[in-house]
């Protein structure tokens, strides 16, 4: 879904954060670790970090990490085989395979399933999740292909577009623990949310003639490509809407894309990314149903206790490919929302609630509609900048709020912001140091002549960095936490491609990876020690599949993880989970695993 070779729609002349890495590294270096805590400096990390008896990533047990018991498991071999591989402290189950009715029987639906089946069973594309109270999932299906649907590349009917379309969107699912793992439980609060359920805007777009449409008008329906997510102090759920782009088009092959549009990578007729749904379902063919696309790529709100609560698009938090909306209280409990955009040369945001986030919800106020959002200007001196996305901001002053919220790339084009490379999950860990995963761009301006430089991020980078103000300040300071190509153990280079990533308040970081890895092996699902960058390897995934997703349980004794199109849906690669199920199905399935410590213990210790 996401290749290095995307097209960039970005074409404003801000800064390159690789132009940003270049002149830093000249002035002083890198310094790799936490904040203040010079564990590495940039220039001769790789010395430092490939020698495996030595330095902060020394896997022998010996670091400090390991000393103080925070990571203390044994970290295993890359591997490339068709299954997980875990550490010999940990177990593995697996749960929730594509298919599997909602109801809580425990029983799956046939391969070829009808709409209506794919409508009330768990689909394809297992991403972010949260689990609520030990109970309710929330689990994210970002996405499924017509190959990991029919076993071809074609959609042949509108049922079969609809079955598509019924295969993406969420999950809300009880569960019940049974042993060392779960199962889903019959439960009036499961159900599923899909690309035809009826959703609701709110906030300050909500009333936008941008977002009418020729097609069902008032009856805003769907949410699709959903990704990662976050969850409220208040308990609903924040699944994120990414490559919504790759589903609209047109069959008129006269119509053209706007200017804005081309900002949301959507370029012409045979967009569709194969999927082909504008042939038959016209609320996707932009020709017959303009502004249908500026209804997806937002952050909904899914209330996971009240299965009768419409989904809610939060306006406030701008529109863009969200790859997740990771929510933190920050000073006087105002409430902070960190988002990455998924794509070559997009940005990282910020929303901060207007006030107390209680006192708001007191007085009838949601702390999702109403506050400021931001977008991150990174400079080479280790400092940044939040530029606000409002008409306050003089560069915007000329638009509306509802243009620069429905159009939010195009407004932080003009206010400044820093050309990131594919910024991902981002998560905040121990003394406030927000983390995000920049996952790789070998080629940050589109153009394959230009000379390779210091920061060519084929690998991926994780930057860090710590607002003023307890999030809510508009500076901040950032650094690497990792350098992916840098970062060794005995074997050579430990991974690539950085995506999930989860911080413990104990200094564990989590971190997956979802693109190529060394030697061309499965992605993987390694913990770092968020003071010394010591990294190990807890478990490896499925040939041809990503690993995402990260929630707990019983106090961080249980951990759930997912695998997302497992042999990318071709049977001669993989059949998992089939074998841990022991249910002799044949064609791969994502699904989401369950990973314990044999002693009962902290995952990640």
């Amino acid at each position: 879904m996401h290749d290095d070779h995307d097209e960039i729609s970005n074409e404003s002349g801000n800064k390159l954060f690789s132009d940003i890495v270049n002149a830093r590294a000249t002035r002083r270096g890198f310094v790799v670790g936490s904040l203040g805590a010079a564990a590495l400096t940039f220039v001769g990390a790789s010395q430092a970090q490939a020698n495996p008896n030595k330095g902060p990533n020394n896997n022998s047990g010996k670091g400090k990490g390991a000393d103080k018991g925070l990571i203390g498991f044994t970290s295993i071999p890359l591997n490339g085989g068709p299954y997980p591989t875990i550490a010999p402290e940990y177990a593995l189950a697996a749960i929730l395979p594509w298919r599997e009715k909602i109801d809580g029987s425990g029983e799956s639906y046939p391969y070829n399933l009808t709409s209506e089946q794919q409508e009330k069973a768990i689909g394809l594309g297992h991403d972010g999740m949260w689990l609520f109270n030990d109970e309710v999932l929330c689990l994210n299906l970002e996405y499924g292909t017509n190959y990991h649907m029919f076993g071809r590349n074609d959609v042949r009917s509108l049922e079969e577009v609809r079955t598509v379309q019924a295969a993406h969107g969420v999950a809300v699912v009880a569960l019940q623990r049974t042993g060392d793992t779960f199962k889903m439980k019959r439960d009036r609060r499961n159900r599923r949310i899909h690309v035809n359920t009826p959703v609701e805007f709110s906030g300050p777009a909500a009333g936008s003639d941008l977002l009418v449409t020729k097609i069902d008008n008032h009856n805003p329906k769907g949410t699709v490509n959903n990704c990662s997510m976050g969850h409220t102090p208040w308990g609903t759920y924040l699944t994120c809407e990414e490559n919504f782009d790759q589903y609209f088009g047109s069959k008129d092959k006269s119509w053209t894309a706007s200017d804005e549009q081309k900002r949301m990578s959507i370029s012409g007729p045979n967009e569709g990314a194969g999927y082909g749904w504008f042939d038959y379902d016209d609320r996707f063919d932009l020709a017959k149903n303009e502004n249908e696309d500026n209804r997806f790529g937002w952050v909904v709100e899914i209330d996971p206790q009240n299965p009768n609560a419409k989904p809610i698009k939060r306006t406030a938090l701008g529109r863009f490919k969200h790859e997740g909306a990771t929510v933190v209280e920050g000073i006087a409990k105002r409430i902070v929302v960190y988002s990455g955009d998924d794509e070559r040369n997009e940005y990282i945001y910020k929303f901060v609630s207007a006030q107390n986030w209680r006192a708001m919800m007191a007085r009838g106020k949601h702390p999702l509609d109403e506050g400021t959002l931001y977008v991150a200007e990174f400079k080479a001196d280790g400092t940044g900048v939040w530029n606000e996305l409002s008409p306050k901001n003089p560069k915007l002053a000329d638009k509306t709020m509802d243009w620069i919220l429905v159009n939010t790339r195009a407004a932080a084009d003009i206010a400044g912001a820093t050309k990131m490379d594919r910024p991902e999950w981002i998560t905040v860990g121990q003394n406030q140091e927000v983390f995000c995963t920049l996952t790789n761009n070998t080629n940050p301006v589109g153009h394959p002549d230009r000379p390779a430089n210091l920061a060519n991020n084929a690998d991926g980078h994780i930057v860090r960095w710590k607002d003023s103000r307890s999030h809510v300040g508009t500076s901040f300071e950032w650094d690497f936490f990792a350098i992916a190509k840098e970062v060794h153990d005995k074997d050579g280079q430990m991974f690539g491609s950085p995506d999930g990533i989860w911080a413990d308040m104990k200094g564990r970081v989590f971190v997956e990876t979802d693109g190529t890895q060394p030697g061309k092996n499965n992605d993987q699902l390694l913990v770092a020690d968020q003071k010394t960058a010591e990294f190990k390897r807890l478990m490896t995934g499925v040939r041809g599949g990503e690993v995402t997703g990260i929630t707990t349980a019983d106090n961080q004794r249980v951990m759930l993880a997912n695998i997302q199109h497992p042999g990318n849906g071709d049977p001669a690669v993989t059949d998992f989970p089939s074998a841990m199920l022991k249910d002799g199905q044949t064609v791969p399935r994502d699904a989401t695993l369950v990973i314990v410590r044999k002693d009962k213990g902290i995952i990640g210790s």
